[in-house]
């Protein structure tokens, strides 16, 4: 108690926190230096108090926190199980300098090393719940450091329990344990426990998806029953979904790493607690906020007792473990400057700094220091007890380095090198504008996690399957319904309308832009010991895509199709053609069994300096509210399906047809295949006759010879037959279902004569063998569609490299076959000319891909018109659609492995 008590006596005074701060802490404590907490940038000064005269600091409840080893490498909060040194947990009996310190978990840990975190009190204050693991050994396999466990300690009765039963604790990683108002807890691990139920009903082997960047097993969300092995996955995300806690209302809000496709950032999310309503809260084009603009990541959010959510705002790593604190204001905004519908006007900033430290959230040193983890208190004061490190720095002109404190000339060296981290722990009182010390800081030691064991008030009782459909759920399907993808942030951008576009006498379905809807599902990748798969099997994407099915846009852009419940979705907007004709909706959907998950329309990609953010209710008004009147038919159409006031047409079909959603005649089932029939035209009516049906199917023996990619086969359905079921799934890989496509014998036949021979592959064509027996060509068009082995990547075939890969112009010189040597580089050397890719991986209809699958296209400007068929046109497209990627299945036995 000697350190603690000479740091007590160093900050009997409160001190004015100025730059001169640091140089006074400096003398006065000794084996420790503190910095300033800075007025820089406009924001201001914090006072340091004591903690004597009453022991300002103290709050009658027990607090918890981990006390560990610093870590010699940095943190990545993309990492959830990172390998960490010792930590312990350990009680106060109050925030207090004063408060005797007793190690709560040494009857576990003893003197091997475990590493603890993620510490939560329960509502009553009457337990705690945090992760634990180990024993961690020198010599252990870094890749397989023991499971993270979930542990509650009760504190009146002084004992220390496994949330989860022994038998399934080593099943999978389990952290951030939160408690609910119902006494479950919820929490993120990597079980994935009806994902890889899922994976069962594929046909596939159970295992630990891995993260979008293949980094660890993803966690996602779970609920348990402390004591039993009752426990439910109730997210869906590819990426982690970490930090849970429970809002007053009774939602769940989260951290989500989005990581889909052409995102990356970590922002806040809500959903009921049985995982059904996700939405985004805040947060997902909030990220250039730190400092100078610097890229932040939102996490460890708790909610203050004003409505607030005190979040940690930091990059992914490189800043001393921490960051500095924000308070949102998300009950008024989705964004720092977006402005939800009830607070009309408002321009923000959401973001408010919980207190005016100056702190960098770049890497390097920062002159506020940085907080690790934060706590706030519901007694009214809006005091936070928090983990804070002072700022630091070597000074390598020693020898050996010696730490100094921060000063102005130091900060202003750009080779200024911060000092390992100190955190300790502080109470922060905005009333007063102090940081108060409860623990003295220890060189090598951080303290961080804390928490108060303070009863608060008790948060809304949402019940599961409170907002279920029944009949849905005993179908195990869910449903989302649009209202019209012509509706963008609440703006009708139909031309010229969305009522003229419903409207047959107006518009005929070929002049409609959008067709179908088509549902695509994220592949789970397993990790290396499962299958060590090359990179060569992802091919032109880096991820994997399977389809879900189809369904059709109706006349006014509505739609209401089923969904397979519990896996990570996203949608495709779709012309005549089969092809996507919006951007790729960069968000994962997931429905529970009986969900109906509505939205009002699309959106446009963000982007500009302010991009607006979707996924949340109360947003935007909806441009399109359906029928004026309940029981006439919309205008010009049959009366097949009456419409109630204020239904669309998709509603008002699905309701007509869908009394029995098992049914085939229900209008919400999707298909394998891409079928159009209208339904609405009502030709008396109209003055025209309705519009043409068709079909592009795989079992359409007329125009699909090759292999068909759906699985199970009993999913390839018919217009009259309908055979999706919600384990349905479109699995191309190239060299099975795109290469059959190229070398599928197209020969026309006359008087047992070959008159025409439109082969992709044959010799003469795109191939590098001539018309004539032993002789070489340069490949039709430069394009070599044969399935020879690259000589860029020997485990793909030549035509899918030629197709997406830029590769050398060729020709033939002296009988053999060259590359078409270019002009010198600048050095003199000699090059060769590039040619391709001849498609786009990811758009059927971007430039090159159009121009490829133009060709086949009716028309006096096509050159291989007809050669190709609608449904093997559909499945090329489709392909290029979901990223043309090699393999879409991990465990296909000739998918390239390491």
């Amino acid at each position: 108690m000697n350190g603690q008590r000479g740091f007590v006596k160093a900050v009997t005074r409160v001190l004015s926190v100025q730059r001169n701060l640091t140089r006074v802490l400096a003398a006065c404590l000794a084996g420790w230096m503190a910095v300033a907490l800075t007025g820089c940038s406009g924001r201001g000064s914090v006072d340091i108090a004591n903690s004597q005269g009453g022991d300002p600091a103290t709050v009658d409840a027990p607090i918890f926190y981990v006390k560990r080893t610093v870590p010699k490498q940095s943190d990545d909060l993309r990492v959830l199980r990172p390998a960490v040194p010792k930590a312990d947990l350990f009680k106060r009996a109050s925030a207090s300098a004063s408060a005797p310190e007793v190690n709560i978990t040494a009857r576990i840990t003893g003197t091997d090393s475990y590493d603890i975190k993620d510490v939560d009190a329960s509502v009553d204050g009457k337990k705690i719940a945090f992760a634990m693991r180990g024993p961690l050994t020198m010599n252990m396999d870094d890749a397989k450091p023991p499971f993270w466990q979930l542990w509650e300690y009760d504190i009146a009765g002084d004992t220390l329990t496994q949330v989860l039963p022994a038998s399934t604790s080593s099943t999978g990683n389990d952290v951030a344990p939160h408690f609910m108002p119902d006494g479950r807890i919820v929490f993120a691990s990597t079980r994935q426990r009806q994902s890889q139920a899922i994976l069962l009903d594929e046909n596939k082997p159970q295992f630990e998806a891995q993260d979008e960047n293949r980094t660890e097993s993803a966690f996602v969300l779970h609920v348990v029953t402390p004591g039993t092995d009752d426990l439910h996955q109730i997210s869906f995300n590819q990426s982690n979904d970490s930090d849970p806690t429970v809002l007053l209302n009774g939602r769940i809000l989260w951290s989500r790493w989005d990581h889909i496709p052409g995102k990356d950032g970590i922002h806040l999310y809500t959903s009921n607690p049985d995982g059904t309503d996700v939405q985004l809260y805040y947060g997902a084009n909030s990220h250039a906020t730190g400092t100078k603009g610097s890229i932040i990541e939102f996490v460890k959010p708790r909610e203050m007792q004003d409505g607030r959510i005190l979040t940690l705002v930091r990059p992914y790593t490189n800043v001393d473990f921490g960051g500095d604190l924000v308070l949102i204001d998300g009950k008024n905004y989705v964004e720092n400057t977006q402005p939800t519908l009830d607070n009309p006007g408002g321009t923000g900033p959401a973001q408010t700094e919980a207190t005016q430290n100056d702190i960098s959230t770049v890497p390097g040193p920062s002159p506020g220091g940085r907080f690790n983890s934060a706590y706030p208190l519901w007694d009214g004061t809006n005091r936070i007890i928090v983990s804070w490190s002072q700022c630091r720095l070597l000074d390598n002109t020693q020898n050996p380095p010696i730490i100094v404190p921060c000063t102005d000339a130091r900060l202003a060296d750009p080779n200024a090198q911060a000092a390992p981290p100190i955190y300790s722990l502080w109470m922060f009182d905005p009333s007063q504008n102090t940081l108060t010390p409860i623990i003295a800081p220890v060189e090598g030691v951080m303290y961080t996690d804390v928490v108060v064991a303070q009863a608060r008030q008790i948060q809304n009782i949402i019940l599961d399957g409170q907002t279920v459909d029944p009949t849905l759920k005993g179908a195990l399907v869910g449903v989302l319904d649009i209202k019209s993808v012509y509706d963008f942030d609440g703006v009708d951008t139909a031309q010229p309308s969305i009522a003229a576009l419903a409207d047959p006498a107006a518009t005929t379905a070929a002049q409609r832009p959008a067709r179908f809807v088509r549902l695509e599902k994220a592949v789970s990748i397993p990790d290396r010991d499962t299958v060590n798969l090359a990179g060569s099997a992802f091919g032109a994407s880096n991820f994997m895509r399977e389809i879900l099915g189809y369904a059709p846009i109706e006349p006014d852009g509505s739609v209401r199709v089923e969904v397979p419940p519990d896996v990570a979705f996203q949608i495709s907007v779709l012309d005549a053609n089969g092809r996507r004709i919006f951007s790729t909706h960069n968000a994962w959907l997931q429905v529970r069994a009986g969900e109906v998950v509505t939205c009002n329309g699309c959106h446009a990609p963000a982007a500009g300096p302010n991009p607006h953010s979707h996924g949340r209710a109360n947003l935007f008004k909806p441009a399109y509210g359906g029928a004026t009147t309940a029981g006439q038919p919309f205008p010009h159409t049959l009366s097949t399906y009456l419409p109630n006031a204020g239904e669309t047409m998709a509603e008002a079909r699905a309701r007509t047809t869908c009394t029995n959603v098992a049914a085939g005649s229900c209008s919400m089932r999707p298909s394998m295949n891409v079928y159009y029939s209208d339904v609405w035209t009502d030709p008396t009516a109209a003055g025209r006759a309705k519009d043409v049906s068709f079909d592009y199917s795989y079992n359409n023996t007329l125009q699909f010879a090759t292999p068909v990619p759906a699985r199970p086969a009993s999913c390839v359905d018919t217009p009259t037959n309908p055979a999706w079921n919600p384990i349905c799934r479109t699995v191309i890989n190239y060299t099975k279902h795109i290469q059959a496509l190229w070398d599928l014998p197209r020969q026309t036949v006359v008087g047992g004569v070959v008159t025409a021979d439109h082969t992709c592959s044959q010799s003469g064509c795109h191939s590098t063998s001539g018309a004539a027996a032993n002789t070489v060509q340069a490949p039709a068009g430069q394009l070599n569609l044969t399935s020879a082995a690259s000589d860029q990547e020997p485990t793909q075939p030549i035509s899918y490299r030629h197709l997406l890969f830029t590769h050398n112009q060729q020709e033939v010189n002296m009988g053999a076959l060259q590359d078409t040597p270019g002009p010198l580089d600048a050095a003199g050397n000699p090059t060769a000319i590039p040619v391709g890719p001849y498609m786009n991986a990811g758009s059927a209809n971007g430039a090159l891909s159009s121009a490829f699958l133009g060709r086949f296209a009716p028309g006096s400007g096509s050159t291989h018109a007809g050669w190709l068929s609608p449904a093997e046109l559909r499945l090329i497209s489709e392909w290029l659609d979901i990223g043309a990627q090699f393999f879409n299945d991990p465990f296909d036995p000739a998918v390239p492995v390491n």
